[in-house]
C-alpha cells in the first residue's frame, strides 16, 4: 500500500529551489548529504513534501535523463487569501502565470491564481469562497 505521497522536482540549482519554498512556508526535513553541495533536499508544508533533486544526481545516482523543458505536475497550495498571496508572491519576484479569478469547477467557487516557482513549475494558490 503506498503512504506518505509527496512529488520531486528535478532542477539545476537545488539551494535556489529550496530557498523559495521556505518562503512558502516550507521546512526542511532531509538533506544527502549532509555536508557539502546539496543532491536532494526535502522540504515539508503540513503533511505535503516537496523533494528538490539535482539533475546531476538524477543522472549520476538513477541514470535518468531528465527533461526539464516539461511541466507535467503543478503544486497546489491552499490559503485562506488567494489574492493577497499572489500579490506578495509576485511582488517577491514569483513569475506570475495567471492573476487571481473566480473558478467554479462543481458545487464550490475557487478563487485560484497560478505562479511559477524561478525553475518555471507552475504552483496553483486557491481557496474556497
Amino acid at each position: 500500500m503506498f503512504q506518505s505521497p509527496s512529488i520531486n522536482i528535478m532542477t539545476r540549482d537545488v539551494v535556489r529551489l529550496v530557498t523559495f519554498y521556505e518562503r512558502l512556508g516550507f521546512r526542511e526535513t532531509y538533506r544527502t548529504p549532509k555536508s557539502g553541495p546539496p543532491a536532494h533536499i526535502e522540504v515539508t508544508l503540513d503533511q505535503f513534501t516537496v523533494g528538490i533533486s539535482s539533475v546531476e544526481a538524477a543522472i549520476s545516482h538513477h541514470g535518468l535523463d531528465p527533461n526539464l523543458g516539461g511541466r507535467p505536475v503543478a503544486i497546489v497550495l491552499w490559503t485562506d487569501d488567494t489574492d493577497r498571496d499572489y500579490a506578495r508572491l509576485t511582488a517577491e519576484g514569483a513569475p506570475p502565470l495567471a492573476p487571481p479569478h473566480t473558478f467554479t469547477p462543481n458545487q464550490y467557487a475557487l478563487r485560484t491564481a497560478w505562479i511559477a516557482d524561478p525553475d518555471g513549475n507552475p504552483i496553483q494558490l486557491v481557496h474556497r469562497l
